[in-house]
């Protein structure tokens, strides 16, 4: 239930006719259409890393003024914010095009592109452990990219219908449900402020809001197109469920950040985020329906290879918020 709108996936190792797809490693019955969401995410991306570096080199230039003013009475502050927000708009709008789980991992061309630029333009020091760790987030991001099940997806009001009554979806909803309360628990009743506490709550939260962009993304394109989405409850609903949950992010991340500081917040909620997006696709997309086992083997491997070098990149991530 929940899955027979997708054709199955061949990602090393499934069936399917070889001319339905590519090249090994990149089988997808529609490359033009992965390719471009994979832009977006990339282009997305890039504008967020201008942005944080916009922003930052407005506080520098502020702080250096004998009269202090307000940064959003700054024009270059400004600037910061509209390429955040054109960033952020190709993020969104990258989920209608392309898996969650080749979108979540390519978060990290803003975290290695802000390093770059205020290496090159803000003249910050850039030490062998960034370079090292770069490096390492590179070839994760290339593995969980490469080897993500491209599965073919056409995300409708009906068929996210179908999926919220998946029995994956509904196993998964449960044990989320109950993580999410006990969690709460300790956090409300026994103070429990953790910082693993606190960002396992953002990452709960993070699934649910990356399974309700895809859809309205994927709704909103499909009625560009003119197959009009916009009729179904269910839009408004995941709308709603969008807007909500990345308000609560927001309030537990800051929280965070105010008790640990960004470099321990930052490489730490980056990873379980990532994670928590790709087991969202998996379980109410059916991304990894029909892979192959060393498709989702290496898929899972960089994840892995991100978390353990995790202290190597922490300068480059701090970048990101800076």
């Amino acid at each position: 239930m929940g899955s027979s709108h997708f054709p199955p996936n061949t990602t090393l190792g499934g069936r399917a006719s070889r001319r339905e797809f590519l090249s090994q490693g990149w089988y997808f019955a529609n490359e033009e259409t992965l390719l471009f969401g994979i832009l977006l995410a990339i282009t997305g991306n890039i504008f967020i890393s201008i942005s944080l570096n916009l922003q930052k080199y407005s506080h520098l230039r502020l702080t250096q003024q004998v009269i202090q003013k307000p940064c959003y009475r700054s024009k270059l502050w400004w600037c910061g914010i509209i390429f955040m927000g054109i960033g952020e708009i190709g993020n969104f709008a990258a989920y209608g095009f392309a898996p969650v789980m080749v979108v979540a991992p390519l978060g990290s061309v803003a975290v290695i592109g802000s390093a770059v630029i205020a290496v090159l333009f803000l003249k910050e020091n850039f030490r062998s452990q960034s370079i090292l760790g770069g490096t390492v987030m590179l070839v994760g991001m290339f593995l969980l990219v490469t080897f993500a099940p491209h599965v073919i997806q056409k995300v409708t009001a009906r068929t996210i219908q179908i999926d919220l009554v998946s029995w994956q979806f509904l196993v998964y909803m449960i044990v989320e449900i109950v993580a999410f309360c006990i969690l709460l628990y300790f956090y409300k009743r026994k103070e429990a402020k953790h910082v693993v506490v606190l960002l396992t709550i953002v990452a709960l939260l993070a699934s649910l809001t990356i399974i309700s962009v895809k859809a309205v993304a994927a709704m909103l394109i499909f009625s560009v197109k003119g197959n009009m989405q916009l009729t179904y409850p269910i839009f408004y609903l995941m709308l709603i469920l969008m807007t909500s949950t990345c308000i609560f992010q927001v309030k537990f991340l800051n929280q965070a950040m105010e008790i640990y500081g960004s470099a321990e917040v930052i490489p730490l909620n980056y990873i379980l985020s990532t994670l928590s997006s790709i087991l969202a696709g998996a379980m109410f997309y059916h991304e990894f329906q029909g892979a192959g086992f060393l498709s989702s083997f290496m898929s899972l491997f960089g994840e892995e290879e991100e978390r353990h070098n995790t202290a190597r990149f922490k300068e480059l991530i701090l970048w990101f918020f800076i």
